[in-house]
Order: C-alpha cells, then sequence, then structure tokens
C-alpha cells in the first residue's frame, strides 16, 4: 500500500459581500435580488456559472439569471454590442474596448477578479506518458513537434493529434499568449465546439493531446477535489527542464493557489450595467462567502478570503 502526500485547499471567508454599484439597462425593473437578466460567460466556466445560478436562483426566488455559454469572443463582443452589461471571461477589457463601450454606449466598464483557474493538458487512458515541461508544450503546440516519440522514444502512438474546444476561445488565446509567447499555433490541430467535446474526442483517441479549462474535469462525487474524471488522464508539466514525478504538478486546487502549477489564468467578471439591478445583484453573490465557496466546491481557486493550504494523506493500492 503506498501513502500518497496531497495538497488540500481550505478557503475561509474574509468578507461577507462584496459590492459593485451599477444596474442594467436590459431590465429597467429588476433590482439587485429580483428580475430577469441574460449574461454572457465563456464556455470554459459553464460548470462553475451554472452552479451559482442554480444556488442564487434558490435563495433569491424572484431572480431570473440567463446564461449564454459561448467563446470568449463572442461573450465580449455581446458585452461591447450592450446585449448584456455582465460577462464572465478570462481577461480585462482593451483600452480601445474601453473607450468604445464609451463613445458608443456611454456605459464604463468594471472589472472583478473571482478566481483563479488552471488550463488543463489531457491524454487518452491508454497513453501511459503522462510527464511534460511548458517548452515541450510550446514545440507540440506549434507544430516543431508531432509525433509522441518525439518526446517519449518508446511510445507507439504515433502522430498527435492537438485537440481545443474551438478556435475563439479563451484556451486559444492562452496557448498564443502564455505556451507559445505569441507564436502561431500549428496548423494540424483540430478544433471542437466545447470542452466537453474535447474530453469525449481524447477518451476516444488514443494518440491525442487536449488543451481545456480546468473545472470541466473535476470529480463530482469527490467532495475535497483531491481526484479528476477517470475517463481521461491528466499530464503533470514543469515550467523548464527534464520532467519527473518530483518536479511535475497537475491542475489541484493548491498548486493553483501556490503558483506551483505553470498553466494558470485569472478569472473576470466585467459589468457595464449603469444601475443597481439584477447584474449587479449577482455579481455581488459571485463575490459572497457563498459564491465563492461554490467556486471552491467546483475545483479552481476563489479570489475573495483566506486560502489556507494543509497537506492529506490518502491510501493507494499499487
Amino acid at each position: 500500500m503506498k501513502i500518497k502526500q496531497i495538497n488540500l485547499v481550505v478557503f475561509a471567508a474574509l468578507l461577507a459581500f462584496y459590492s459593485c454599484g451599477g444596474g442594467a439597462n436590459q431590465q429597467n425593473l429588476s433590482t439587485v435580488s429580483s428580475g430577469k437578466v441574460t449574461i454572457s460567460v465563456d464556455e470554459s466556466f459553464e460548470p462553475i456559472i451554472a452552479k451559482e445560478i442554480l444556488v442564487f436562483e434558490n435563495k433569491y426566488q424572484e431572480a431570473e439569471v440567463s446564461a449564454i455559454y459561448t467563446d470568449e469572443i463572442n461573450a465580449i463582443d455581446l458585452l461591447l454590442k450592450d446585449s448584456v452589461q455582465l460577462a464572465i471571461t478570462t481577461r480585462k477589457l482593451t483600452e480601445s474596448e474601453k473607450k468604445l463601450l464609451l463613445e458608443n454606449k456611454k456605459l464604463f466598464a468594471r472589472e472583478v477578479k473571482l478566481a483563479t483557474d488552471g488550463i488543463a493538458i489531457i491524454t487518452n487512458l491508454k497513453n501511459t506518458d503522462t510527464l511534460i515541461s511548458v517548452p515541450q508544450l510550446q514545440q507540440i503546440m506549434t507544430g516543431e513537434i508531432t509525433k509522441w516519440n518525439e518526446i517519449y522514444p518508446s511510445s507507439k502512438l504515433g502522430n498527435m493529434v492537438l485537440v481545443f474546444d474551438n478556435t475563439h476561445s479563451s484556451t486559444v488565446r492562452f496557448a498564443i499568449d502564455s505556451i507559445c509567447k505569441g507564436k502561431s499555433l500549428s496548423k494540424n490541430l483540430y478544433a471542437q465546439k466545447t470542452n466537453e467535446e474535447v474530453i469525449e474526442y481524447v477518451s476516444k483517441t488514443p494518440n491525442a493531446i487536449g488543451v481545456i479549462g480546468v473545472s470541466w474535469l473535476g470529480n463530482k462525487s469527490d467532495s475535497l477535489r483531491l481526484s479528476f474524471i477517470n475517463n481521461v488522464k491528466l499530464m503533470s508539466i514543469n515550467r523548464v527542464g527534464t520532467p519527473n514525478e518530483y518536479n511535475t504538478y497537475q491542475p489541484f486546487q493548491a498548486y493553483l493557489a501556490l503558483q506551483q502549477y505553470p498553466l494558470t489564468r485569472d478569472v473576470y467578471a466585467i459589468i457595464t450595467e449603469p444601475r443597481n439591478g439584477l447584474a449587479t445583484g449577482f455579481l455581488s453573490f459571485l463575490c459572497s462567502h457563498i459564491g465563492q465557496l461554490v467556486i471552491l466546491k467546483e475545483g479552481i481557486v476563489p479570489e475573495y478570503g483566506q486560502v489556507n493550504v494543509r497537506s492529506v494523506s490518502i491510501k493507494e493500492d499499487y
């Protein structure tokens, strides 16, 4: 029997409620706890925001929040067009986008960090090679490496099949900006429509390597979030050097919080609501003790409150 030491994130809220001000012209009669509102959400965070809406609507019976789950480009475009006044994304607005909002819609944007998320690299269960470095990932994503045996000489998997959700996603932008450092992605990649479809494709394709948001991988039956779904494998990653079992990390909450896992990104809420309406109420809820606990339970790191990292031991057969 092998004893495995795993770090656990424990969250304690330091604030009772976070108020951001603002409102929505979409539903002029809405209040912070009643009425109807539509928001746009980066599809990477559908599991989290769907749970947040469920809890919020259960708490406020007269509130109805509808979410458009889409790619990041469209989520922000809906905000700029004033089709929604709250967007959940992985980046802030650019100065030109803020200027566009102000000049065309007379709206000011406010940006609130909600959490720290991770990008996960997944492979098929038949793949026995799961240790990799960021420089190797860069070579794969730019097309410099196209075969598994170029990294793992004994691999029999042949050509790599690189899979993303879709070309307009925040995951693709992260790969270009943070992994490839501005270099173009390989032309030999497969774009699915959603993170869910990436998981399904990788689970059926032995030579595939997928890139998705970590919140899609949580094991729902594990309340401590010390395990992931079991139909794909997660690769363990290090920043530089030769990867081994001691210097690589998977996107557990503790490793996201401690910044040991190298592929992390911020999660933002962007609000343009000019008065205190339901969009403001929902954002306040996301930043509140309850809203941040939902984020914690969904496998990423909440922004507001004190995060403690504790070690726990689990027994595994081998």
